[in-house]
């Protein structure tokens, strides 16, 4: 059974939009693990746009769970991490304009660099995952630059119009998701899952956590957060 790694992010997103000390970060990662969750993600961004450098650290103190710190692989990000040592760090594209990660992490172009930076990682005994799209080059270069683990980034099965195409994308998530079990790295998944189409992606087989964010505080809107995300742990069971 695939484990619920839930994304506070657009908790973040509402205090920010006015600058309140509410809705609080830490309190909805409270409410999540105590209904269920098994890790709480955050993306600390380079622009700071809705998690802060502080949540992290609050974070760090009070996640029982796991705590999975999605980042950009900076000089600074890497840095903060090591200060912070959150269990687990997820390296992902970023662009500044963008409204959400777009694409999975070139890996294959940038061995050189992401070695150096999941080495770095390593020697302060934080477990190192790479966002990837789900083509075999890249996964087999996340094993080469010395990663724990693959995020498949499931965006574009998430995004398909048709049953014909969403099929399609999941065979690709499968293949990817099985080469890398096949190589030794651990198998997560996320982005753009939701109520709708988490069950396929669930069944792969070896996925291990299924990070996942904005449809569960989409859905905490109307049923609020601790039923959102029991609903989704029902799904992916």
């Amino acid at each position: 059974m695939a484990n619920l790694g839930v994304n506070i992010d657009h908790v973040a997103t509402l205090r920010q939009a006015r600058f309140t000390p509410y809705p609080d970060v830490i309190e909805a990662a409270k409410i999540c693990e105590k209904a269920g969750a098994d890790g709480i993600t955050v993306h600390l961004r380079e622009d700071r746009r809705h998690i802060q450098d502080k949540d992290v650290y609050s974070l760090r103190k009070l996640v029982k769970t796991k705590l999975n710190l999605e980042m950009a692989a900076t000089r600074q990000m890497v840095e903060f991490a090591s200060r912070v040592v959150p269990d687990e760090v997820c390296l992902v594209p970023e662009k500044r304009r963008e409204l959400t990660t777009e694409g999975g992490l070139d890996v294959w172009g940038q061995r050189r660099r992401l070695a150096g930076v999941a080495k770095r990682l390593r020697k302060r005994g934080i477990l190192v995952s790479l966002f990837v799209d789900p083509e075999p080059r890249q996964v087999r270069a996340a094993k080469e630059v010395g990663a724990n683990c693959v995020e498949l980034h499931t965006g574009a099965y998430a995004d398909a119009k048709s049953k014909k195409s969403r099929l399609k994308e999941l065979e690709k998530l499968k293949e990817a998701g099985g080469l890398a079990v096949e190589l030794g790295l651990r198998l997560n998944a996320g982005h753009g899952l939701n109520y709708e189409n988490v069950r396929p992606v669930a069944k792969i087989l070896g996925v291990e956590d299924l990070n996942i964010g904005h449809s569960i505080i989409c859905r905490s809107v109307f049923v609020g957060l601790a039923q959102a995300v029991r609903e989704m742990k029902r799904l992916i069971k």
